[in-house]
């Protein structure tokens, strides 16, 4: 968010939780992009505050957090001292959340597929209208195909992106009967390591398709790991959600920090994960 937007969301997020009853002497900034989370002390709560176009979203990451946390899932938790849904405040759309401190040890990719495999039989038990992966993949690919969208892609870039997405969307989701409710993104920032263990965040990536689209996103390492995972899907998916985050950073409104590195790094990813199919 530029400065003034996040001024506006620290003091939304101040008096949302104030106004519910919670302590706030002080707010810190955890993580600055097109929504906010923010750590409120000393009632020590962590504050997700997005635009309130983002209503939908955060509402339904809300309903897929309660349901998996009453599923036994390795998900942060919505804060208990609250009631479980989205406060809308001066164009904001607030969550509140339970703060988890940080552990320094690093997880392995043993327990990374741990928590995939306790966090996937949890999204099992819970039934949510969730979109397809290849949804996803198609909002990408109308990105990178609409010059207006993506004004800076070169076209030899755009063609390789629209070949690739298309491509590896086409293979990695024939078979729909491996599909299962998924995290989406689970990549190591959505995996915090915690006294309570590995947990994962963000939950608003949530939709259908085989688990190796979810293992792709972790350590190469974590799904030799997790029984049954098929590696030449694996494989795939990993070059697709590189082709993913790709096609996001060429967008005109992509507001990624060193987003001109992340451009080439992206395509220069999807390259590598191509050449080992």
């Amino acid at each position: 968010m530029e400065p003034s937007l996040l001024r506006r969301a620290v003091e939304t997020a101040r008096t949302t939780a104030s106004e519910l009853g919670l302590q706030v002497d002080d707010v810190r900034v955890v993580h600055n992009s097109d929504r906010v989370a923010l750590r409120l002390l000393p009632c020590d709560v962590l504050a997700r505050v997005a635009p309130s176009e983002h209503l939908a979203e955060a509402a339904f990451e809300v309903e897929v957090a309660r349901r998996l946390a009453d599923a036994g899932a390795p998900v942060g938790e919505l804060d208990p001292r609250v009631a479980p849904r989205v406060q809308v405040r001066d164009a904001f759309a607030v969550s509140l959340w339970t703060y988890y401190e940080p552990v320094g040890t690093e997880i392995t990719p043993a327990d990374y597929a741990d928590a995939f495999l306790r966090h996937h039989a949890a999204l099992r038990r819970i039934d949510v209208d969730a979109p397809h992966f290849t949804d996803r993949v198609a909002v990408a690919l109308a990105g990178v195909d609409d010059p207006e969208r993506s004004p800076e892609l070169p076209h030899a870039d755009r063609a390789f992106l629209h070949d690739t997405l298309a491509g590896l969307s086409a293979a990695a989701g024939a078979d729909r009967t491996r599909d299962q409710l998924l995290h989406g993104e689970p990549h190591p920032g959505n995996l915090l390591n915690t006294r309570r263990g590995p947990l994962f965040i963000d939950l608003a990536t949530c939709c259908r398709g085989p688990i190796e689209f979810d293992l792709a996103h972790g350590p190469e390492a974590a799904a030799e790991h997790y029984p049954g995972a098929d590696p030449a899907l694996v494989h795939r998916c990993r070059a697709l959600n590189w082709a993913l985050f790709s096609a996001w950073r060429w967008r005109r409104d992509d507001r990624m920090p060193d987003r001109a590195h992340w451009r080439a790094e992206g395509l220069d990813r999807v390259r590598t994960a191509l050449d080992r199919i």
